[in-house]
């Protein structure tokens, strides 16, 4: 692999290859980018989780000085299963000027670009590096990026800027909702369903839970600001998953939600996370245990991605504007990396990448070709500001 020269379509059918659903391994294709690093004389260091079955990576082209730049993306993908697609989706598949296959679009064309101008890079006269930074974990709550950062913070010098490749059809976003996932397990009282009084319907109870979250998410709505550049404006609330039960002549001994909030920047991120807590703990709790001792409610986080506001990127913002071309500057409901980044560094951040979100997660997801060729620009244009600095 020594010296391989590969261009961005191939370098992103490789990446696609990898079959890296987050509840799965990233680790082949981490060590794949190891590897190709490696034969152009870059040395990886790699991040693992405590399992040691995923890890994230970074690496640095370029001298080891403050003002550089930093390419961030997450390796993972979502699911396939039951989605109707009409090719393989760990095949990489043009026609009419589309790239199909899981990740294309979210987001492995950024990170594939990137590594395929490596020897560009190199042959460059860098006056500042360029570093990578790829994740594990990202579609499951911005899980790897926590430890990702913090190593890459007391590994590299203060890089000037840090630009998050999810696919923003390369315009610039500076600021995105937070969002907090929450598992909450409702443990009853199993009886027969005609004898009701003697046991405790978990289902019930979180029935009850989540009417209490649609009124909480009303509430907000009528808090939006007027002038909320998102799209819904507001802060929201959504139960994603719920199973419980056995039978319909049982009550339900178990039922378990996965909710999550996703909260304006300038909106309290504790406050929807102590009032559910004070109703499920106050409230509901209580009246369970009224119909049995043996009742409980237990809530765990299962992830926590801060929200990533605008203030203090401007200078990522107007570098991201020049090198993309793009004079549009806004924002997404949807969470990603920056926030967390933002937070540790402390360094101007932007959210600037190939692809249109709304092709990310769906069946026969796709990346426009063109797209390809704007972030090859977009780097073209970063490679001629690094070797000016």
């Amino acid at each position: 692999m020594s010296g391989e020269i590969v261009g961005s379509v191939e370098m992103l059918r490789r990446l696609v290859a990898f079959d890296t659903t987050s509840r799965d391994s990233n680790l082949a294709l981490i060590h794949y980018v190891r590897d190709y690093l490696k034969g152009h004389g870059i040395d990886s260091t790699l991040v693992p989780n405590e399992e040691g079955t995923k890890a994230n990576l970074y690496a640095t082209v370029g001298p080891m000085k403050e003002g550089g730049v930093v390419l961030s993306g997450h390796t993972d993908v979502v699911p396939v299963d039951g989605q109707p697609w009409n090719t393989d989706p760990w095949t990489l598949t043009e026609k009419d000027g589309k790239l199909y296959g899981r990740g294309t679009c979210d987001m492995k064309a950024f990170s594939a670009i990137g590594l395929a101008m490596v020897p560009k890079f190199l042959r460059a006269r860098l006056k500042v590096p360029i570093h990578f930074a790829l994740s594990y974990d990202e579609e499951v709550g911005c899980i790897g990026a926590h430890s990702l950062a913090e190593r890459l913070m007391g590994a590299v010098p203060r890089p000037r800027v840090i630009v998050i490749g999810e696919p923003t059809m390369m315009t610039v976003v500076h600021a995105h909702k937070g969002a907090r996932a929450y598992n909450t397990t409702f443990t009853g009282f199993e009886a027969h369903s005609s004898m009701t009084h003697l046991g405790v319907s978990a289902i019930h109870f979180a029935g009850e839970f989540i009417a209490f979250l649609n009124r909480l998410e009303a509430e907000l709505e009528t808090r939006a600001p007027k002038d909320s550049e998102f799209m819904p404006p507001m802060s929201t609330i959504n139960v994603g998953t719920i199973q419980g039960g056995t039978a319909g002549n049982i009550l339900a001994r178990e039922c378990r939600l996965l909710w999550i909030s996703r909260l304006l920047p300038d909106d309290d991120q504790e406050e929807i996370e102590r009032r559910a807590l004070d109703y499920l703990q106050n409230t509901l709790l209580p009246a369970m245990r009224r119909k049995h001792p043996d009742a409980n409610i237990v809530t765990e986080m299962r992830s926590s991605t801060p929200p990533f506001s605008p203030e203090g990127n401007d200078e990522a913002k107007a570098l991201a504007r020049a090198w993309s071309g793009s004079n549009v500057v806004g924002s997404v409901p949807y969470g990603t990396e920056a926030g967390i980044f933002r937070r540790t560094f402390g360094v101007p951040t932007v959210v600037c990448g190939p692809g249109d979100i709304a092709q990310a997660h769906q069946p026969n997801e796709f990346l426009l070709k063109s797209q390809i060729d704007a972030c090859e620009t977009f780097m073209n244009r970063m490679l001629e500001w690094a070797e000016r600095q």
